[in-house]
Formats: C-alpha cells, sequence, structure tokens
C-alpha cells in the first residue's frame, strides 16, 4: 500500500523482471537477480511469475480456454501441454463452464479469474498483482481475494498485491507501507485502523 507515485507498482516490475533494480538482489525459486536488466531475466518472467492487471489485459477474440492457453504458448509450453494445464488453471478458478465464453461474454469478475487462471497456469510460484480488484464491484472484488486465499493455501503460490484499499489489503497475510520508494512500516494493520487474518 502506498500513496500513488510511492513506488508499488515499480517495485512490482522490478520482482517480474521488467524493469532493473538499482541495487539489491531477488531471490524467487532459482532465480536470482534484482540488478540485471530485463533481457537478461526473461525466465523469471516466463517461469517464475504471473502478472495481473486491473485491466484484465485478454485477446477480446479469444475463448478463455484459449487466452490462457495462448499465455502458455508464449512461456514456453509446449501446445500438446498447454490445453491441459490451461484447463486445469480454469477449473482452480472456478470457470470450468465458461472456458469458450469470449471475455464480451464474461462478467468483470470471471474476467479477471480468467486473467487469475493465466497467471497461475505453468505453476508459477509468485503471482504479482497490480491494483487486481480496482475495476470490480464489492462482492466480485471480495471473491477475488477469497480466491488468491485460497490459491495460497492449497496450491502453495504466493500473491503480491497493490492496492488503495486499506480494507481490501487486510486481508492480506502482511501489508508493508511504501514512501519514496523505501518501506516506510511493515505489517501496517494498527496503523491504518483495520483488522487482519489470524
Amino acid at each position: 500500500m502506498g500513496p500513488s507515485g510511492c513506488g508499488k507498482s515499480t517495485l512490482l516490475n522490478i520482482i517480474g523482471g521488467l524493469l532493473e533494480a538499482d541495487s539489491g538482489s531477488i531471490s524467487l525459486t532459482e532465480f536470482e537477480y534484482g540488478t540485471y536488466p530485463p533481457s537478461r531475466v526473461v525466465d523469471v518472467r516466463r517461469k517464475g511469475v504471473g502478472w495481473i492487471f486491473q485491466d484484465f489485459h485478454l485477446v477480446d477474440r479469444l475463448s478463455a480456454l484459449d487466452n490462457v492457453i495462448f499465455a502458455l504458448e508464449l512461456s514456453g509450453v509446449p501446445s500438446s501441454q498447454a490445453e491441459s494445464q490451461a484447463m486445469d488453471a480454469l477449473r482452480k478458478v472456478g470457470l470450468s463452464d465458461r472456458m469458450n465464453f469470449i471475455p464480451d461474454q464474461l462478467s468483470g469478475g470471471q474476467r479477471q479469474r480468467v486473467a487469475i487462471a493465466r497467471a497461475i497456469s505453468g505453476s508459477r510460484p509468485l503471482i504479482l498483482a497490480d491494483e487486481p480488484t480496482g475495476n470490480l464491484d464489492v462482492k466480485s472484488a471480495e471473491g477475488i481475494l477469497d480466491l488468491f486465499k485460497e490459491l495460497c493455501e492449497d496450491y502453495g503460490i504466493s500473491v503480491l498485491m497493490v492496492t488503495h484499499d486499506p480494507n481490501l489489503a487486510s486481508k492480506a497475510d502482511r501489508m508493508l507501507l511504501l514512501r519514496d520508494g523505501v518501506t516506510a512500516a511493515s505489517d501496517i494493520r494498527s496503523a491504518w485502523g483495520v483488522g487482519g487474518n489470524s
């Protein structure tokens, strides 16, 4: 959490291998990086992290299933394996009955679930979520957060989420406050006056 311009999205982009850090290092499973340029951490983007954005970033003409397959194939998964992995990811997010629907046929919450399926497909250990509930109504947003918790508990996936909403952030296991590109406070629930998970 933190005010606009404090470095939240920049931090996600560094962790996701899209930007090079000025200093420091990142350790993610077998990947060690941080001050490497994006051209040297392609495998981090392909196999280490999945991205979820506020605006979904789905291909309009592709079905939910084909959106996930497309992402898997781009990350190097052979076509022969991509369909079964995509179907498994869509089942995990509760969309087994919507696999053949295109984005225009899905609600905002369902589109975000397709984006989550795309992010978790290929067994990536980390999901980077930049304002993933920003375009959703309160009920859909709570459903997405419940899904994140389930993915963490049932499949060992970690989620690093950026949000401006302290009530949504309070559902996380840990909250950080960024200010001017540095961590200003760690586990800030009491500072925001919100409860958290036990």
